[in-house]
C-alpha cells in the first residue's frame, strides 16, 4: 500500500508510532541505505503485528425489539454504587438531585437516649393518620445530640423555655423572652443550642430561620465567636466583627444581610453594641430571623441610642440575656420587657401607674397597711405576667458543679489621716447642705466621688488638697511631712492596710490569685505600686486595652503554670463576662450605686471550671458613704428579689429618707449597716445563737448568714488581717449545707 507523504499524515504516524511503542515496546528494524541497482521492497514497511483489514458493510446486525428492550432494561436496572472504596453505610431508596419520597422525618431521633425534644407532633388517631397529607405532617424538633450531650438539666429546661418563648407558643403572638439567669448558669451555651435549633429544623420540616445577630459588648465579641466555635466545631462559620474601618464593616455586613436561602454561609453576626448603632443603616434594610442581646440591661433605658436602633431592627424575634435586669427601678424593667414583647405591659406611662407607684409605696418603710396590701396585690400581677416570658434561675444550681463560694463584706476602720480630711471636706463642702434641701447638683456628685476617693486612699484626693479646691482647703497640712504621691503607703488608708494584709497571707500560705477590682482607674494606679514594691507578679485590664490583646492576657492568666499572682480589673471596663477561673479570691475594693455592677464584677471567679473554694472579699469603709452606698445597693436589691426573684418575706428595713443622709461620719461603730438593720442574731456584735426561723441578719440582705467579730471568723487570711483596720464583717457561705461547712 501507498502511503500519504503530506506533513500531517506524517505527524499522525509518527505520533502513533510512539504510542504504539509505549503500549507494545516495540522497535522496527532499522532499514540499510539501499544499494545501487536494488528495488524498493515495500515488505519491510508493514509491521508484522498488523492486521488485514476486514471489509465493513452499512448493514447493522439485526435484534428484534424484545432482545433490545430486555438489553436496554439490563442496563438502567443496575443499582447505584457508591465510589467509595469499601464503603458500608445506607444506600437508601433515594436518588441523588431526587427529593425524598415517603413520609417527613426529623432530622434527629426523638427517641434515642437523652434526647432533647423541643416539639413534639400531636398524637394522630388511625382515621386521622390516613386523612393527614403526609407531605404537610409536623415532625419533631430535636437538639442536636451534639449539644443536648453537654446540655445541664436547668440548662435543657432554659432551652425548652426559649424555644417556645420565640416560636410563640407560651404567648401567642408574641416571640420574645428575657434570659435572666444569674451569672455562670451557661446563658451563652443556652442560646447558641438555641440559635443552632432554629438554623436548621422547624416542625414544617425546614430551618425556622435563615440569620441571627448577637450583639454584645465589645468585650465579649470575640468570646461569644469562641465559644460558638468551642460548642459547635466547625458546623457553622459565624461573622465576628469587632473592628476595622467603616467601609470596610459596611461591606462585611452589607454582603451578610444579603445572603439568602436554607444553607447560608455565615448565618450568625456577632457585633458589639457600639458597632450595631454606628452601622444601623445597612441592618434595617434588610430582615433576620432572630437577635440575642447580650448583657441587656444595656437597654435600660429606651431613650438612648443603642435602644432604639436594636429596637427598629426588622426581626419579631427578641432575646435579652442579663443576669441582673432589675438594677435601679422598675421603669428599666419595664423598657427591657417592652424591648422584647412589645405591649404586654401597656405603655410606659400606664406602667407607671398601675404598677411602679404602687409598688414602691408598698415597699417604702413608712408605708400604711392599705398602701402594702395594694403594692403586693400589684407586685403579684407583674410577676404573673411577666414570668410568662422571663426565665430566672438562682446560682444555688452550680452547688452542684462548682467549689463552695464565701462571700464576706469586712468593715475597714479609717486611719486618723483619713478620718481627720473626712471631717474636714464636711465641714466646708457646701453641697452638703444643698442634699439636704433636697436638691442634687453636680457639686454634689462631684463631693459623692471626693469621699469616695479619700475612702480608698488619701493619695487620691492629694491634688484637690494640694490646689485647695472646695471641701480641701487647708488639708495639706494634715498629710504627714515629705509626703509624695510616687509611692504607695498602704498604712495611711484602712482598706488599703486590709488589702496588702490580705495579700501578703495569701502569697505565703497559698498558691492562690487574686483579682482586684475598683471602680476607678487611680486605685488601679495604687495598686500597680503596690505590686512593685511588693514585687507581685500582676496583670491589668482596664479600658485602654484593645479587644484582642483582653482575650490573650485573661487566657494566659487562667493558665495553671503562669506565675501571675494578681489580675487588677477595672469593673466599667471588663467586668462582664470575663471568665477568671484561674484565680480564686477576689477583691471588690469600693462599691457601685448599681448593685449589678459589683454582682458581675464578683461573678468572675466562682464559674464554671472553678476547682477551688472561693473567697469574696467587699471592703468598705466603717461610718462613711461607702456603707451608705451599700445600703442602698441592697433596697435595689431587695426590690429585685421581689419582682424577679419572687422572694414574700423581704422586710423594709431603710425609708428613702435615711438613704439621703450620705454626708455624715459615724465614728463610734463597728458597722452602720449592721445598727440600721436591728440585727436580732448579736448581742454587743457577736453572735450567740442562730436566727430565728424564718428570719435573717436582714432580709434586704438575706443572703448573708453570718455577722460576726473576729472570734466567728474561719477564714485564715481574713483573721491575719482583722487586727490592722477590720471592724466588723458579714459573711455568706454559698451552699454550706450541701457542702457540710459548719
Amino acid at each position: 500500500q501507498r502511503r500519504s507523504l503530506a506533513p500531517s499524515q506524517l505527524a499522525k504516524r509518527k505520533a502513533g508510532d510512539e504510542e504504539e511503542e509505549e503500549e507494545e515496546d516495540w522497535h522496527p528494524p532499522t532499514t540499510r541505505k539501499r544499494q545501487k541497482g536494488e528495488t524498493e521492497s515495500r515488505e519491510c514497511y508493514r509491521s508484522p503485528f498488523r492486521k488485514p483489514l476486514a471489509q465493513l458493510t452499512n448493514r447493522p446486525h439485526c435484534l428484534d425489539s424484545s432482545q433490545h428492550e430486555a438489553f436496554i432494561r439490563s442496563i438502567l436496572s443496575k443499582p447505584f454504587k457508591v465510589p467509595i472504596p469499601n464503603y458500608k453505610g445506607p444506600l437508601g431508596l433515594r436518588a441523588l438531585g431526587i427529593k425524598r419520597a415517603g413520609p417527613r422525618s426529623p432530622l434527629h431521633d426523638p427517641f434515642e437516649e437523652g434526647a432533647l425534644v423541643l416539639y413534639e407532633p400531636p398524637v394522630l388517631s388511625a382515621h386521622d393518620q390516613l386523612k393527614i397529607d403526609k407531605e404537610k405532617a409536623p415532625v419533631h424538633v430535636v437538639v442536636d445530640p451534639v449539644l443536648s450531650r453537654v446540655l445541664r438539666p436547668h440548662q435543657r429546661e432554659g432551652v425548652k423555655f426559649l424555644w417556645d418563648c420565640v416560636t410563640s407558643r407560651r404567648i401567642p403572638g408574641s416571640h420574645g423572652c428575657i434570659m435572666a439567669d444569674e451569672m455562670g448558669l451557661g446563658k451563652t451555651l443556652q442560646c447558641i443550642t438555641l440559635m443552632w435549633t432554629l438554623l436548621r429544623q422547624s416542625p414544617d420540616c425546614k430551618p425556622e430561620i435563615e440569620k441571627a445577630v448577637v450583639v454584645s459588648p465589645s468585650s465579649l465579641v470575640r468570646n461569644w465567636y469562641n465559644e460558638v466555635e468551642k460548642w459547635l466545631g466547625g458546623r457553622i462559620q459565624p461573622l465576628a466583627i469587632d473592628g476595622g474601618s467603616k467601609e470596610e464593616i459596611d461591606r462585611k455586613l452589607v454582603g451578610f444581610m444579603n445572603q439568602r436561602g436554607p444553607r447560608v454561609p455565615s448565618p450568625i453576626l456577632i457585633i458589639s453594641y457600639e458597632t450595631f448603632r454606628l452601622h444601623a443603616e445597612v441592618l434595617q434594610k434588610g430582615s433576620v430571623g432572630l437577635v440575642i442581646c447580650d448583657e441587656g440591661h444595656r437597654l435600660k433605658n429606651s431613650e438612648n441610642q443603642t435602644y432604639q436602633a436594636l429596637n427598629s431592627l426588622n426581626t419579631p424575634r427578641r432575646v435579652l440575656i442579663s443576669g441582673t435586669p432589675i438594677q435601679n427601678d422598675l421603669l428599666e424593667y419595664f423598657s427591657l420587657v417592652h424591648f422584647v414583647n412589645s405591649g404586654i405591659l401597656g405603655t410606659a406611662q400606664e406602667f407607671k401607674r398601675h404598677f411602679e407607684m404602687p409598688i414602691l409605696k408598698g415597699r417604702d418603710a413608712d408605708a400604711s397597711e392599705a398602701e402594702r396590701h395594694k403594692g403586693e396585690e400589684r407586685l403579684k400581677e407583674l410577676i404573673s405576667i411577666v414570668n410568662r416570658c422571663l426565665i430566672r434561675r438562682t446560682s444555688d444550681i452550680l452547688s452542684k458543679y462548682l467549689p463552695v463560694k464565701i462571700e464576706q463584706v469586712v468593715c475597714c476602720r479609717l486611719t486618723p489621716l483619713q478620718a481627720e480630711l473626712y471631717k474636714n471636706f464636711l465641714k466646708q463642702a457646701k453641697p452638703v447642705e444643698e442634699l439636704k434641701e433636697g436638691k442634687i447638683s453636680v457639686s454634689s456628685l462631684s463631693s459623692i466621688t471626693s469621699l469616695k476617693k479619700l475612702c480608698n486612699h488619701p493619695a487620691l484626693i492629694y491634688d484637690k488638697c494640694v490646689e485647695e479646691e472646695e471641701g480641701f482647703m487647708g488639708a495639706l497640712d494634715l498629710f504627714p511631712a515629705g509626703y509624695s504621691t510616687k509611692s504607695v503607703e498602704p498604712q495611711l488608708s484602712g482598706k488599703m492596710l486590709v488589702l496588702d494584709y490580705i495579700l501578703a497571707v495569701t502569697k505565703s500560705t497559698s498558691n492562690d490569685k487574686v483579682v482586684l477590682v475598683s471602680n476607678y482607674t487611680q486605685t488601679l494606679d495604687l495598686f500597680e505600686k503596690l505590686c512593685r514594691s511588693r514585687r507581685y507578679l500582676y496583670v491589668r485590664l482596664d479600658g485602654t486595652m484593645s479587644i484582642k490583646k483582653r482575650a490573650k492576657i485573661v487566657e494566659r492568666f487562667n493558665s495553671p503554670s503562669n506565675p501571675e499572682f494578681i489580675f487588677m480589673l477595672s469593673s466599667k471596663a471588663g467586668g462582664c463576662g470575663l471568665n477568671l477561673i484561674g484565680a480564686n479570691r477576689l477583691v471588690m475594693f469600693d462599691p457601685d450605686w448599681n448593685p449589678a455592677n459589683d454582682e458581675q464584677a464578683m461573678a468572675r471567679v466562682w464559674r464554671d471550671g472553678q476547682k477551688k473554694m472561693c473567697y469574696i472579699y467587699r471592703l468598705l469603709s466603717t461610718g462613711t458613704i461607702e456603707e451608705k452606698i451599700f445600703q442602698r445597693q441592697t433596697h435595689k436589691k431587695a426590690l429585685s428579689s421581689c419582682v424577679v426573684d419572687e422572694e414574700q418575706d423581704v422586710e423594709r428595713h431603710f425609708s428613702l429618707g435615711e438613704l439621703k443622709e450620705l454626708f455624715t461620719l459615724n465614728e463610734t461603730t463597728t458597722s452602720d449597716t449592721h445598727d440600721k438593720i436591728k440585727c436580732r442574731r448579736c448581742v454587743n456584735g457577736h453572735q450567740v445563737r442562730p436566727p430565728p426561723e424564718g428570719s435573717d441578719c436582714t432580709s434586704d440582705l438575706s443572703q448573708w448568714n453570718h455577722c460576726a467579730d473576729k472570734r466567728g471568723l474561719q477564714d485564715s487570711v481574713l483573721k491575719a488581717a482583722w487586727d490592722a483596720a477590720v471592724t466588723f464583717t458579714f459573711h455568706h457561705h454559698s451552699h454550706e449545707e450541701q457542702r457540710g461547712i459548719p
